[in-house]
C-alpha cells in the first residue's frame, strides 16, 4: 500500500515571498540562467513550495551563498530523481 505524501502548508507573507524572489535572484546569477527560466524549473519540481517557502525559517538565516548553493543543488538533485522516475 503506498504512502500519501504530506505537505505543510503555510501562508505566503510578503516576507517569505521576497525571500523566494530573493533566493532564486542569488541562484540566477550564481549559475548564469535566467532567473525566469530557473523559476520554471523550480516550479516544475515543486521545489519553490517544498524548498524555499517550507525552509523558510530556517533559510533565511543563512548566507546569500549558501541559499544559492543549496538551492542550485536541490534542484540538480530533485531534477536528476524526477528524470530517472520517468517523470
Amino acid at each position: 500500500m503506498q504512502q500519501a505524501t504530506t505537505h505543510i502548508s503555510r501562508s505566503i507573507d510578503n516576507k517569505i515571498m521576497e525571500f523566494v524572489i530573493f533566493a532564486i535572484e542569488c541562484a540566477a546569477q550564481k549559475t548564469g540562467i535566467p532567473a525566469p527560466t530557473l523559476y520554471n524549473r523550480l516550479e516544475k519540481v515543486d521545489l519553490i513550495s517544498r524548498y524555499l517557502i517550507e525552509g523558510y525559517d530556517m533559510l533565511h538565516t543563512q548566507s546569500r551563498e549558501y541559499i544559492a548553493d543549496t538551492l542550485i543543488e536541490a534542484l540538480d538533485n530533485w531534477e536528476s530523481y524526477y528524470k530517472e522516475k520517468g517523470e
